[in-house]
């Protein structure tokens, strides 16, 4: 998938999930997914830095 073509399908799903959601659960739904998008960042960062993690 390109890039064009990844921000088109999460805008898709943004305004699919969006629809159905009251304010109050939009405003909940992003503040978790911002979070999530932060961590996983933080874990890739990570990651970068120290090298992949030895099990």
């Amino acid at each position: 998938m390109n890039p064009c073509e990844l921000t088109m399908s999460i805008t898709a799903i943004a305004n699919a999930l969006a629809k159905e959601m009251s304010d109050e659960q939009l405003e909940l739904a992003a503040a978790a997914f911002s979070q999530l998008g932060d961590t996983l960042a933080t874990i890739a960062a990570s990651r970068s830095l120290c090298g992949p993690r030895q099990d």
